[in-house]
């Protein structure tokens, strides 16, 4: 019995020095030689393998970048300084990075949403969106399951009353909570842009008043208002380009339903205020002018009498 015992750790042993010793053979006939760069290009890589860049990996964006099929500043979560980093091992101008921040548009909370059903322990959006589209009354409206909130790897995105909301200083662009809404209603903008429309219904404006009292309608007046000509309304949603917005607030204070989201709310409002008390101004200057030309009615009317 022991000699057997013996014998067969004696087996092992042999066994597992050939095999040693052909793994050793094997890694020295199929070595591959490592781009140098690609490895200084890793060591500059954060290393959060987020999938961010499309690439599998911060060695397959390494690898990318490497061979000339990826830009050197195309780590989001690295930002400017990852990308300077990189762009000296390659030898080229990184540019200017402009950071970018995740965005749900939609502020349809629990005071301003209906709901077509209530539901219970359901924590993923895909799974509410799996019956009948979702509990929300409006077809585009943030289901709140928090799917969203589970992938973030940075707690940047929470649900709060009922609907998902960014961290701007967290979120690093990774493109995770846009990948998996069911609703698509998660998307990217600057992070330097302060004014938002935080809606993404195509409904008409009737529909959208009976669905959420926050939601865009369509109405153009935001248009019609932005002296930079950078909001336009297409299929009843008003859409802003960033490249002209100039964050004013023009478009937030004439929106009738605040779907337009502001992050200097205090100016909007005194903005608004200020076009109250031009209107009042004015339609107390017209009831004048009515008055006065009432009684000029009034007493030519008497004078041809006479």
């Amino acid at each position: 019995m022991t000699q057997g015992i013996i014998q067969a750790i004696i087996v092992l042993a042999v066994m597992g020095g050939v095999f040693g010793i052909l793994l050793s053979i094997a890694s020295h006939v199929f070595y591959v030689e490592m781009d140098e760069r690609v490895v200084n290009i890793l060591d500059a890589l954060p290393g959060a393998n987020c999938g961010a860049c499309g690439f599998p990996g911060c060695e397959g964006l390494a690898n990318a970048i490497s061979a000339g099929d990826a830009a050197v500043n195309a780590c989001a979560i690295g930002g400017q300084e990852v990308a300077d980093k990189v762009a000296d091992i390659m030898g080229v101008n990184a540019g200017n990075m402009e950071r970018e921040v995740a965005v749900v548009r939609c502020q349809g909370d629990c005071s301003k949403a209906k709901n077509k059903y209530d539901y219970n322990s359901l924590v993923d959006c895909r799974l509410i969106n799996d019956y009948v589209g979702g509990s929300k009354s409006c077809g585009s409206g943030c289901l709140g399951g928090g799917t969203c909130v589970a992938v973030c790897e940075f707690d940047a995105i929470h649900i709060v009353d009922g609907i998902a909301k960014v961290d701007k200083e967290k979120c690093v662009a990774c493109k995770k909570c846009i990948d998996i809404c069911p609703k698509n209603i998660i998307g990217l903008m600057p992070y330097k842009q302060k004014t938002e429309v935080k809606c993404s219904t195509n409904d008409p404006g009737k529909v959208v008043r009976t669905n959420c009292s926050i939601g865009c309608i369509g109405c153009k007046l935001c248009e019609k208002n932005c002296p930079k000509d950078a909001i336009h309304v297409e299929d009843n949603l008003a859409k802003i380009d960033y490249e002209k917005c100039i964050n004013c607030g023009i478009c937030a204070a004439k929106c009738p339903t605040n779907a337009i989201f502001v992050e200097y709310p205090e100016r909007v409002e005194k903005m608004k205020e200020v076009a109250k008390k031009k209107a009042a101004a004015a339609a107390a200057k017209k009831k004048e002018e009515m008055a006065a030309a009432q009684a000029k009615t009034s007493t030519a009317t008497l004078e041809k009498e006479k």
